[in-house]
């Protein structure tokens, strides 16, 4: 039986992984700690939280004091770090909670895993520390051995959270492994993020705000095909290592907005071109080599088939989609009447 801590654990990628992982393993134990900041929903998490091996706590772990007495009390085995501030927009308003959070949080959990003896520390991380691709060679792909060439403050951020794991299994020789995903998606993402946010507004027959031409690409990866990665990463992945996590589904912004709108009957016509993020990347695409053959991870979903499943959950759950749209979330909203349509 092992004992993990999962942070950030009732944010869109955590809380899919606490859901994986305790059905996978029953007889271990799991402590989600989460700072319940906008992002954070309490709720998503409910068909858990009465489980006997699983716990909950609101935490933040930037509250350095907090922490160490948990993992003096806990003793944990395996520490997966998915706590963090991710999304661009916000960075690029305001930086410094991204640094907070992404650089001096994840030194606290750092600095405890090493004084409570840890046996493994695992960093989520981004492709976009790599920043990005041409659009024109598709012939290029992200590898582990890539140069961190960061675009925004929250690529910065993520990528000073990676050098400082790896300062610490260089200098103190603690147990790391770090993780770099594509983009996610899948049921229980925040309404901010691409996917949900214009199948949100699709279902309100409202614009679907889409950036520049909406020809910048990603590589789009099904949540549960991540976190079977990360378990197999943490389980058994090399310590000091770094493995690239992609769904091999290369799409444009654009092709994804016009996917949404298919699949629930709804005009084009609903397409609003805006303004351009600041520092926008191009194009992300991640070489997923290296954990397919040392851990014979694939990826099960294709997007025709995820992106289906998400729509279906998302049709379904209405309820839990309105409870998080808070205040917070209207209010960020509001930005997008302040960009110019072009």
């Amino acid at each position: 039986m092992a004992k993990f801590l999962i942070t950030g654990g009732a944010g869109f990628i955590g809380s899919n992984f606490c859901y994986y992982m305790v059905s996978k393993y029953p007889n271990d134990e799991f402590v989600c700690i989460d700072a319940l900041t906008y992002a954070g929903n309490l709720k998503t998490l409910d068909n858990i939280l009465n489980l006997n091996n699983f716990k909950f706590l609101h935490m933040n772990i930037c509250d350095k004091e907090n922490i160490d007495n948990l993992f003096e009390k806990e003793k944990f085995d395996y520490v997966i770090n998915f706590a963090a501030e991710t999304h661009v927009d916000r960075s690029i308003i305001n930086p410094n909670i991204f640094l907070e959070s992404n650089i001096i949080g994840v030194n606290n959990l750092l600095e405890a895993s090493k004084k409570y003896k840890v046996k493994r520390f695992h960093q989520v991380s981004t492709d976009e520390v790599y920043g990005d691709l041409p659009l024109d060679r598709k012939d290029l792909l992200f590898k582990e051995t890539n140069p961190l060439k960061t675009s925004s403050p929250y690529s910065a951020s993520k990528a000073s959270a990676d050098l400082l794991t790896l300062a610490y299994h260089r200098t103190y020789n603690l147990d790391v492994t770090i993780s770099r995903c594509s983009n996610n998606y899948g049921p229980y993402q925040f309404p901010e993020k691409l996917i949900p946010l214009m199948i949100d507004r699709a279902l309100h027959n409202e614009y679907l705000p889409v950036y520049g031409s909406g020809e910048n690409v990603r590589d789009w990866l099904h949540v549960y095909d991540h976190c079977v990665a990360i378990d197999l990463i943490v389980r058994n992945g090399r310590s000091g290592e770094i493995y690239n996590v992609g769904g091999n589904n290369e799409k444009s912004n654009i092709e994804i907005v016009k996917i949404i709108l298919n699949e629930l009957n709804k005009p084009e016509s609903l397409i609003k071109h805006v303004s351009d993020r600041l520092g926008h990347d191009l194009r992300y695409a991640i070489d997923s080599t290296k954990l397919q053959k040392e851990l014979g991870w694939k990826p099960k979903y294709t997007f025709n088939k995820g992106i289906k499943e998400v729509i279906k959950w998302n049709l379904e759950n209405k309820e839990w989609l309105e409870n998080v749209k808070s205040g917070e979330y209207l209010k960020w909203m509001e930005k997008y009447k302040n960009l110019k349509k072009i």
